[in-house]
């Protein structure tokens, strides 16, 4: 099985006896975009800092606050999280890190070499309306 990597970077190649097998830049950033989110201290990943605001981005856009390389054989990642309140967040990275790479080489067959968590914020639990009845000072 040979592996060719095309010029624009976007796509792995294999070519097999029956015909070749494509994985797209984006399929990897898509499947380590869902990987990330399913760790529990994770409320989301970062769309990028602008003007110092944060944007969360909901699991429609999972491949926004992933950034890849891929090779031939080999997949660097970089994942921009905002990590909930209260979660040690060494211990939330290391769960990303293996749960991205085992993710990402058990459906691409791609090695990979490198995850950086990149974190962008902290997400605190918004108070429920029924919090707001109450402590409002004047009724």
């Amino acid at each position: 099985m040979d592996t060719i990597d095309r010029q624009e970077g976007i796509e792995k190649i294999e070519k097999t006896e029956l015909g070749s097998i494509k994985v797209a830049d984006e399929v990897v950033a898509i499947i380590a975009g869902l990987a990330a989110t399913e760790i529990k201290g994770v409320a989301g990943m970062s769309g990028g800092v602008s003007a110092g605001i944060v944007e969360m981005l909901g699991r429609k856009n999972l491949a926004k606050g992933v950034k890849v390389e891929v090779g031939e054989k080999e997949a660097a990642i970089d994942l921009f999280v905002i990590i909930e309140f209260g979660a040690r967040i060494p211990d939330v990275a290391q769960q990303i890190q293996r749960n991205v790479k085992n993710d990402v080489e058990s459906m691409t067959g791609l090695k990979v070499v490198e995850i950086n968590i990149h974190v962008q914020g902290v997400a605190f639990e918004k108070p429920d309306a029924k919090d707001d009845e109450h402590s409002s000072r004047v009724r």
